[in-house]
């Protein structure tokens, strides 16, 4: 059936930036926001942007997150004329591997897109944080008849080098490109969201993927071709909310700024819903003597103690007495009494006992960083872990 236009989500990365939190799951199936998982924001962005047909790259730990995504009946994507396609690496008649690169990953799903017969295809990212109309950008990338167009925003000069950096001329046609240069000319930096056309995208990977020097890979080996090869590639400003969270101090980062009025992430704006799966608990229940201050819980959570500005997950227990003050507690975390959590990433499962005290603030640390436990800890009563601190499933410290 012929498409104008199809997505595919690279959401196969391991995720290793996030340590313990990625050692069952896949980086885009990890909790976010209390409600959500990471993939539910590129997913809600195709749908409320007229894309029907996703393919969603998987590879590392996929279960969980092939289970999560199931019909994708929860973002509108169970059409029987297109939908979502989970496309894990798959061996043929000619052999087979993982994919080695985002390009090869692509590549090796030449035959799906095709299937589709699309003019345009947009390739996405599993890790990322924003809200964004595609539908937008492809407008104008046929508007400027591009083969490629890229997703860029303004980063502060100091970060500029951790990431893709685009020098463009008056009307945003690429004129240069540098992955993680050392000393970028511009702060204009790519997103990893890109519009291709596909008979030209198509034409490089088969051509990247002949090359035995490649690494397989957008940034590196796609674009660089592309633009050396004169192709008209337009860098597309984008100004909303985005952020990558792949390392621990960003996830935190983001679900911190969710609770902020001003931050510009609005995740109660009916004009672009993020959609997730429905939870299976009970109402929760705030207990009479609870202080819950620029919170945010969910589903199954029973709360009795003190929770300020942090973010809960479902099925959260915080016994009278406990004090959670900017953190993040995924799915199941029991906090008993007289426990205290303080600028700490909780994992899923996670027991911790009478009077622990895990994290600090950054004004009582002084080599201040978010504290990591990692899902099905449990820690015994009275237990002290520092700030920028990490522990395994098994309680046992581990470097970061």
């Amino acid at each position: 059936m012929k498409k104008e236009c199809v997505a595919m989500l690279l959401a196969g990365g391991q995720g290793s930036r996030l340590y313990v939190l990625t050692g069952s799951v896949a980086k885009p199936a990890v909790s976010f926001g209390g409600k959500y998982r990471i993939i539910d924001f590129p997913l809600s962005n195709c749908t409320n942007s007229g894309i029907d047909t996703v393919g969603v790259l998987t590879q590392y730990r996929p279960l969980e997150l092939n289970s999560y995504i199931g019909s994708g009946q929860a973002w509108d994507l169970d059409s029987s004329t297109g939908g979502v396609h989970i496309l894990p690496p798959y061996m043929g008649s000619a052999g087979g591997s993982w994919y080695k690169g985002t390009a090869n990953a692509i590549y090796q799903n030449i035959a799906f897109v095709d299937m589709y017969d699309p003019d345009y295809v947009v390739i996405l990212s599993g890790d990322h944080i924003y809200k964004q109309d595609y539908s937008k950008m492809v407008d104008a990338h046929k508007k400027a008849g591009a083969a490629c167009t890229i997703s860029v925003m303004e980063v502060p000069w100091e970060d500029a080098s951790r990431f893709g950096i685009m020098s463009v001329d008056e009307n945003m046609n690429i004129t240069e490109f540098a992955e993680k240069p050392k000393e970028p000319k511009s702060n204009l930096a790519s997103m990893g969201i890109y519009v291709f056309s596909w008979k030209a995208l198509k034409k490089y990977l088969t051509e990247d993927e002949a090359d035995p020097n490649s690494e397989n890979d957008f940034g590196k080996n796609i674009i660089p071709n592309m633009l050396k090869a004169k192709e008209k590639m337009l860098a597309y400003r984008f100004e909303g909310y985005w952020k990558d969270v792949g390392t621990l101090e960003s996830l935190w980062d983001a679900n911190m700024d969710m609770l902020k009025p001003d931050s510009g992430l609005d995740l109660l704006d009916d004009s672009w819903p993020i959609f997730a799966q429905t939870v299976a608990a009970p109402a929760a229940f705030i207990g009479p003597e609870c202080t819950v201050v620029n919170s945010a819980f969910n589903r199954g959570d029973v709360i009795d103690g003190t929770v300020q500005t942090s973010v809960l997950s479902q099925n959260v227990i915080v016994e009278a007495g406990a004090v959670v003050d900017h953190s993040v507690l995924f799915p199941g975390v029991t906090v008993e009494a007289g426990a205290e959590i303080r600028y700490a990433i909780v994992g899923e499962g996670c027991h911790i006992a009478k009077d622990c005290k895990i994290g600090e603030s950054p004004e009582a640390a002084g080599d201040w960083g978010v504290t990591v436990l990692g899902p099905g800890c449990n820690v015994e009563a009275g237990k002290v872990i520092k700030a920028k601190r990490m522990l395994d499933s098994e309680g046992k410290e581990v470097a970061r």
